[in-house]
């Protein structure tokens, strides 16, 4: 693991989540992962990273739709989980998920190292609602550009993964 995200070990109710929300896990996407529903799509793709982060495959196959979950690769997924270095979630943009909807779409990065080799993933994620909370039904990878709705980092603001760096030296590099 790197700095910047700590190990599953060390992640507790008052730990820095680490989908990088500026909240704690226990506030963000702990009770998420223990079985609560997700809120909005941005919590539930955050509650995603973060069960990668901690390596929670079963939270990973039980947010998935149903029509998503029969190809669902849980030992391949749990290695991805286990074998990365988790070292950041940036939200990109989202569109729907408000209170009357039952469709939403989440485009993120999440950034990881494996084999010493840094990556990218960036994806445009849709997810529906059911029941209370909202499920991952697929994605696209870098598929076009979704609105932003948190504000943007500046280069010298501090990173919003909680390392205490500015963002240019951190997610921002």
């Amino acid at each position: 693991m790197t700095a910047e995200t700590p190990t599953p070990a060390a992640i507790g109710p008052d730990s820095p989540c680490p989908c990088g929300s500026g909240q704690t896990f226990g506030a963000c996407c702990g009770p998420i992962l223990a079985g609560g529903p997700a809120p909005s799509p941005e919590a539930g793709m955050r509650a995603r990273y973060s069960a990668f982060v901690t390596a929670n495959i079963d939270h990973l196959e039980r947010s998935l739709a149903p029509e998503a979950r029969h190809d669902f690769q849980r030992a391949e997924t749990e290695t991805w989980a286990r074998t990365a270095e988790w070292q950041g979630l940036e939200i990109r943009g989202t569109t729907g998920g408000g209170a009357g909807d039952t469709e939403g779409t989440v485009e993120f990065t999440a950034r990881f190292t494996i084999n010493g080799k840094p990556q990218a993933h960036h994806e445009r994620s849709r997810f529906r609602k059911e029941g209370d909370g909202w499920f991952y039904v697929d994605g696209a990878m870098g598929q076009g550009t979704v609105t932003r709705t948190a504000p943007k980092v500046g280069r010298n603001d501090p990173c919003p993964c909680g390392s205490g760096k500015k963002y240019k030296k951190c997610h921002g590099a």
